[in-house]
């Protein structure tokens, strides 16, 4: 059996998948939602792989948001057979988050960012990227129940500054077949950034009426799409 493995994204943690697991589950889908530890790309990355490689049997990765860059490099791993992008970054090997976002005009994101230092022992601080609790509902979460997106903006799971400017070593679209999401009323990603990323990975593409967090707004639909890939590999 498939196990599909979901890879959540910066500013957000396992939990963002809440609506979208139980559909899963209820298809009799196994599903992992591990977490990530949003310290860089090449690390993360290779966290992720680490979670592949333990697994008995084929893997479809599913990466939302900086999670899409994430898998696209994990997803190299032998048993991945299949890449799921939602509202998500499908870097091209050698590029950076913040080269393939530089192309695009900004998203409301980018006046919402709260960078704050952090201690790294032995070595000069780090710096967190999270977006301002104020503004986050709007920008994040502007489809979903206010009270819910009020609790998310509070337990943000921030980002390194590092992870934006790390070039992916490999592009795992380039040999395994993909689909990709786009959210078409994203504040937080460039919903054209998304449209390039899947049009040159040679993504089945699927465009949803959503904010970024597509997989709470739009639950049954994303589930349909990860049924669809998995019949598919």
């Amino acid at each position: 059996m498939t196990t599909v493995v979901l890879v959540h994204g910066a500013f957000a943690d396992a939990s963002s998948f809440a609506k979208l697991i139980p559909e899963l589950l209820g298809s009799g889908i196994k599903v992992i939602a591990p977490a990530v530890p949003n310290r860089s790309l090449v690390g993360d990355s290779a966290y992720i792989a680490s979670i592949v490689r333990g697994i008995d049997g084929p893997v479809l990765l599913v990466g939302h948001s900086y999670g899409g860059a994430v898998i696209t490099v994990a997803g190299a791993e032998e048993n991945v057979k299949g890449l799921v992008y939602l509202s998500g970054y499908a870097l091209d090997e050698g590029e950076s988050l913040g080269e393939l976002q530089g192309g695009f005009p900004d998203s409301d994101l980018a006046q919402a960012l709260v960078y704050t230092k952090f201690p790294i022992p032995g070595a000069e601080d780090g710096t967190d990227v999270s977006v301002d609790i104020e503004k986050f509902p709007a920008v994040f979460a502007h489809d979903i129940d206010p009270s819910l997106a009020r609790v998310l903006a509070v337990s943000q799971r921030p980002l390194t500054a590092l992870a934006f400017g790390e070039p992916a070593p490999v592009a795992a679209w380039k040999t395994t077949p993909s689909w990709g999401v786009v959210s078409t009323s994203d504040h937080t990603i460039n919903p054209d950034v998304e449209r390039f990323g899947y049009q040159r990975a040679g993504a089945k593409v699927t465009e949803i009426d959503s904010s970024h967090l597509v997989m709470l707004s739009h639950p049954q639909q994303v589930a349909e799409i990860i049924r669809e890939a998995l019949a598919s590999i």
